[in-house]
């Protein structure tokens, strides 16, 4: 099984062979969510790593060959949901899939009109406020950001991850907030 690894002790500098006992991994269940569908599946951990809600971990699941980013929503320990717990312990995992997110869009036209729109991107693709994005062939300017934990980016210039973002709000590219549509009736 190879060779024995050899270490000099740092008191007397005598070296000696050493073996070095590497922990069994353990295999958890994951519940990984991606849009509307939900896929059960396995993933083997390290048994000394205490995993977080929100830390991002790779689901290899070699039986049903499904590999992808998740970040981590849900911690299941024993009987009871936590936030962090050591991989030896964890019954179950839920997460979300962010390999790839679809992210959605509030887009307003002027003041009175507001358009739902959503957009395919890669979870670690930028969102900045203040900047032109495009969505299918429409152009925005980013207003504010929503980020899953509830709060609103809205300097400009703060970036989000496509992974964290709840919604955007946008104006269309040219589009003022205070310009009203004069020209109301049949005419």
């Amino acid at each position: 099984m190879g060779q024995s690894p050899v270490v000099r002790c740092q008191v007397c500098g005598q070296v000696h062979a050493a073996k070095i006992e590497v922990p069994k991994p353990v295999n958890v269940k994951v519940i990984v969510s991606r849009r509307d569908l939900s896929v059960t599946c396995k993933t083997e951990l390290d048994p000394e790593i205490v995993l977080y809600v929100d830390d991002d971990i790779i689901v290899d699941d070699e039986e049903t060959g499904m590999v992808c980013p998740v970040i981590i929503t849900s911690i299941e320990a024993g009987e009871k949901r936590v936030q962090s717990a050591i991989a030896t312990e964890i019954s179950t995992i839920w997460g979300r899939a962010i390999d790839e997110v679809v992210v959605k869009f509030s887009a307003q036209s002027g003041t009175e009109k507001t358009e739902v729109l959503e957009k395919r991107v890669p979870g670690d693709y930028e969102f900045t406020v203040g900047e032109e994005e495009k969505v299918g062939n429409i152009p925005l300017i980013i207003n504010k950001i929503k980020v899953r934990d509830g709060l609103f980016r809205s300097r400009k210039g703060d970036v989000v991850l496509a992974k964290y973002v709840k919604r955007i709000f946008a104006r269309k590219k040219g589009e003022r907030a205070d310009r009203r549509d004069t020209r109301r009736g049949p005419w």
